[in-house]
């Protein structure tokens, strides 16, 4: 099967689960699982995790702390590019599923952007009705020039749409969204730190070839979190980033760990090996999660889907034991003795599915290759 804040200085947070009260009877049962946040110092590297050996259906959150900043965050966290933007008028009630499964699961961390599509209108209003919009930790991100070199008017702009969209006042984390105008909007985004716009700053990319310019920005400082693509079929991030992020006690967020569901097709209707269980990996969703989420650096892996089923299967990642180096080895190594793993990376993404995201994102797209031929 394919598929796919203060004004002076940052304070420590941890983002906790909503109230039970809150939540329809039928999601009251999962929520009671879901018993809070809690860390323990990992030496070296400013990050911290908490763990079960629980089934993972069951028991506390696994989460990471933020060296940097004290933020103490799930390790799942939920992504909207294109799976969340949809035509004006279609229904919704699918992503609104996805959601509720995220949310009900312990997640609490959602990143999107002004780039994707409707999907801030969307997530603005799934989490408005569960009045749930302050308890997450909402990333979003800055794409912004300007009318001339260092003018702030289109990333203000940019910033007081997505306040209407997502029904925030400031946010948690505003992000240079893949480096676009990053010596201008960084610092822009540092005032607006300093202005209380936003608690924490970050930058992004998904790319590899773009991965030394991210690395630069690790080590100059000046920023509270980076984001970047990581996975088991696409590990470059571990030559320079991950490494200088867990150097600095920097928050890491990860895009694209099921490599846009190339790793998917690359196993194909193998079955799960059996030591799988011993990461309470019930399907290879949560066996490539848990992977990514097995690194020290990473703290929270962003997984997007528009499929409610698929977000059941991620959010069981979100509880149990995590793989140690020995073990994250070991499952590297398994997959890649599956026929379909080593070709995987010459798919394209979405296998499959390239027709299943319609929204405003693919109709633009269309009508530009339309006036082209």
């Amino acid at each position: 099967m394919s598929r796919d804040v203060t004004n002076q200085d940052v304070t420590s947070r941890t983002v906790k689960p909503n109230p039970e009260s809150a939540l329809p009877a039928s999601r009251r049962d999962v929520m009671a699982a879901a018993v809070g946040l809690s860390a323990a110092a990992l030496a070296g590297t400013g990050a911290a995790v908490a763990q079960t050996a629980a089934a993972p259906a069951a028991g506390p959150v696994n989460t990471r702390t933020v060296g940097k900043t004290g933020e103490t965050l799930p390790l799942l966290g939920l992504g909207t590019y294109l799976t969340f933007d949809l035509l004006p008028g279609k229904n919704r009630d699918h992503l609104r599923a996805v959601a509720d499964t995220y949310l009900d699961a312990g997640v609490r961390v959602v990143d999107t952007s002004p780039l994707y599509g409707t999907g801030e209108v969307s997530i603005g209003d799934f989490l408005s009705v569960r009045r749930q919009t302050d308890e997450v930790f909402l990333a979003n991100k800055i794409w912004s020039t300007g009318e001339y070199l260092a003018d702030e008017s289109h990333a203000l702009r940019s910033f007081e749409q997505s306040q209407t969209r997502l029904w925030r006042e400031r946010f948690d984390l505003l992000q240079c969204h893949s480096l676009v105008n990053v010596e201008v909007v960084v610092p822009i985004l540092q005032a607006w730190k300093k202005e209380g716009r936003t608690r924490l700053v970050g930058v992004t990319h998904h790319q590899n070839e773009y991965h030394d310019v991210l690395a630069t920005w690790i080590e100059r400082g000046g920023v509270d979190f980076v984001q970047v693509n990581y996975s088991m079929l696409n590990r470059s991030a571990e030559n320079r980033i991950l490494k200088a992020a867990a150097e600095r006690g920097m928050g890491v967020l990860i895009n694209m760990p099921l490599d846009k569901g190339r790793l998917h097709k690359a196993v194909g209707d193998a079955p799960l090996p059996d030591f799988a269980r011993e990461i309470g990996a019930q399907n290879w969703a949560q066996f490539f999660l848990k992977w990514v989420m097995g690194h020290p650096a990473v703290t929270t892996v962003l997984c997007a889907t528009a499929n409610p089923d698929h977000a059941a299967e991620n959010v069981g990642a979100l509880r149990g034991p995590l793989p140690d180096a020995a073990m994250r080895a070991r499952m590297l190594r398994h997959v890649e003795t599956l026929p379909g793993f080593a070709t995987a990376a010459r798919l394209p993404y979405y296998p499959d599915k390239q027709a299943m995201y319609q929204g405003v994102i693919r109709r633009s797209q269309a009508a530009v290759r339309q006036r082209q031929s």
